[in-house]
């Protein structure tokens, strides 16, 4: 066979080959394996997959001279780049024992093995290297340069030469061009597929956040038929669905859309589907009527998503999207309704908190223990929204935080948590914050090592940082800095918190101490909640002790004391 017959059947079945990968990214089932890959599951996952398309690139070569002219490099290359060393050694690893191993192995077996597994260690050192490995310049580059080595191996290492040097004149050029040109193309297929990915996600979260903030006023008031009612109609709109439905634990609260001539309003539940899911508290799918259980002929309702409403640790309802015969249901809309009925129940529970009195540790508490700010939670909303299109990962990330935020504001019902849980809900809300104000916000936090465990009050040391962004630094044009330091001094610890803010005046200081009590709920927590809250714990030598001048910040400081256990 000529190089040139030989260039036409590679660069054939090198097609046939990025084909097959294209099509096996885009099932379902490989779609929970993300761009990223966190966990050893996942890294297996991508050396075996990457290992096995080596594999393939052997088999879909040709034979030549007791040797095979092959596509394994295209696929251990782009491994490396895609997954790392880790992936990149492990799938060229594969890849080159099975070229060892296979009957036809040939003369020119074991440098053919020992490239394939350079190759994938070097590209994957790359991608180390320049942080985002998919750039298909990287791919052309590693592939001339590890064919052309591979060449040189096969030239050195396999005898006689003279075989070695006839091999190479007909298989170098065509390996060398079909593998670069593959590596290129297998990364911009896997670019593809995940920015594709990306943006479907990214896509979806705006669609949650948009209905959030529409729903969130009402849900303000507690799950009931006139807030189901308004949240079910704010779904419809926007989500395309059959029909949208809410109720709480034993009732029909609203149906808006197909059916709702027969699934009454105020009806106790008969769905089998949303009995399943108050009792199991699990997200369930309808897959046909008889899943639904709907008892009335002729119902057009043929599929159904099922997710609880908790409060706490207590199931109080469900959201139910229904699917028709023409339009059934798919998993994007099931992944819609799981991330609705989250931050759904997330506002049911901070309505549980309006106003609510708390005692902690032998002392009665006359704040709330937790109120969210609704401005901050839209504020926060509308940051993340907008990171939906332009940086969809630190968008899932900012949800995170907020989630870890309001969660934490919800736990009251420790006296005493350990000071790393009170400094994970600081830098939650910090992030949050500097997402939304960017570098106007910088933060400095020192916390010399031994103090994680300290037990302290929850929600301590976050509102006081809030304030000083909130009334300090975010009143400044520049903004500025927050620092927050912590350290162990004999049998206290003991806490700082700076800002370089617009600082207060004397009388300010005065009037601030001179509130004992807050008078609505819009005031939040606050910072004489803190002071109050100390005094009557441990004393009034504990509380707050506030330094601050107009222009140059404004600095608090306090000591809590090691209690005996966590309560």
């Amino acid at each position: 066979m000529t190089t040139e017959v030989l260039l036409g059947v590679l660069i054939e079945r090198f097609g046939l080959v990025v084909a097959a990968a294209f099509l096996l990214l885009s099932l379902r089932p490989l779609e929970r394996f993300g761009g990223k890959h966190t966990s050893s599951v996942q890294t297996m996952f991508y050396v075996l997959f990457f290992g096995l398309f080596g594999i393939l690139g052997t088999y879909s070569g040709n034979d030549i001279h007791q040797s095979v002219a092959n596509l394994r490099a295209m696929a251990v290359i782009t491994g490396g780049l895609f997954g790392g060393p880790v992936v990149g050694a492990g799938a060229g690893l594969i890849a080159g024992l099975h070229r060892n191993l296979i009957d036809i192995g040939g003369f020119s077996a074991v440098p053919c093995g020992l490239a394939t597994f350079i190759e994938g260690l070097v590209a994957g050192l790359v991608a180390r290297k320049l942080g985002d490995g998919l750039d298909w310049r990287a791919a052309a580059i590693i592939g001339v340069l590890g064919e052309t080595l591979h060449m040189g191996l096969v030239v050195l290492l396999s005898r006689p030469m003279e075989d070695a040097l006839h091999l190479v004149q007909i298989i170098g050029m065509p390996m060398v061009v079909v593998n670069s040109l593959g590596a290129v193309l297998f990364v911009q297929v896997i670019s593809l597929v995940f920015k594709d990915r990306e943006k479907r996600d990214s896509d979806m979260a705006e669609q949650i956040l948009s209905i959030a903030n529409q729903s969130v006023s009402h849900l303000r008031g507690g799950l009931n038929m006139d807030s189901a009612r308004e949240t079910a109609r704010i779904i419809y709109d926007r989500i395309p669905v059959s029909a949208v439905s809410i109720t709480n634990d034993h009732t029909v609260l609203a149906h808006i859309g197909t059916g709702s001539d027969h699934h009454t309003v105020g009806c106790e539940i008969s769905t089998l589907g949303t009995l399943h899911v108050l009792e199991t508290g699990e997200p369930h799918v309808m897959a046909g009527p008889q899943d639904i259980g709907c008892t009335h002929a002729g119902c057009p309702l043929w599929s159904g998503i099922v997710v609880p409403l908790r409060k706490r640790d207590r199931i109080v309802g469900t959201l139910k999207f229904y699917g028709s015969k023409d339009d059934p249901l798919d998993r994007i809309r099931f992944e819609l309704a799981k991330g609705l009925g989250t931050l759904f129940s997330t506002q049911l529970e901070l309505e549980d908190l309006h106003l609510q009195t708390r005692m902690l540790a032998h002392a009665e508490i006359r704040r709330l223990q937790a109120q969210i700010n609704p401005h901050f939670l839209f504020n926060s909303l509308n940051t993340i929204a907008a990171f939906c299109r332009t940086n969809a990962d630190k968008a899932r990330e900012l949800l995170l935080d907020l989630s870890r935020y309001m969660r934490r504001n919800l736990d009251s019902s420790r006296g005493f948590i350990p000071l790393s849980d009170e400094l994970e809900q600081v830098q939650s809300y910090l992030a949050i914050e500097q997402a939304r104000f960017g570098d106007r916000i910088r933060v400095q936090m020192d916390v010399s090592p031994g103090c994680e465990d300290w037990p302290v009050p929850p929600l301590l040391i976050q509102p006081i940082v809030e304030n000083g962004v909130k009334h300090g630094i975010a009143r400044r044009e520049e903004g500025g800095l927050i620092k927050l330091s912590i350290s162990r001094e004999g049998d206290d610890l003991c806490v700082s918190v700076q800002d370089n803010g617009v600082g207060m005046r004397q009388e300010q200081l005065r009037h601030l101490f001179a509130h004992r009590s807050v008078e609505s709920a819009s005031e939040g927590i606050g910072v004489m909640n803190c002071h109050q809250r100390l005094g009557q714990m441990f004393g009034p030598e504990y509380g707050l002790q506030i330094a601050s001048d107009p222009g140059e910040g404004t600095q608090v400081l306090f000591r809590i004391p090691k209690v005996p256990v966590l309560q």
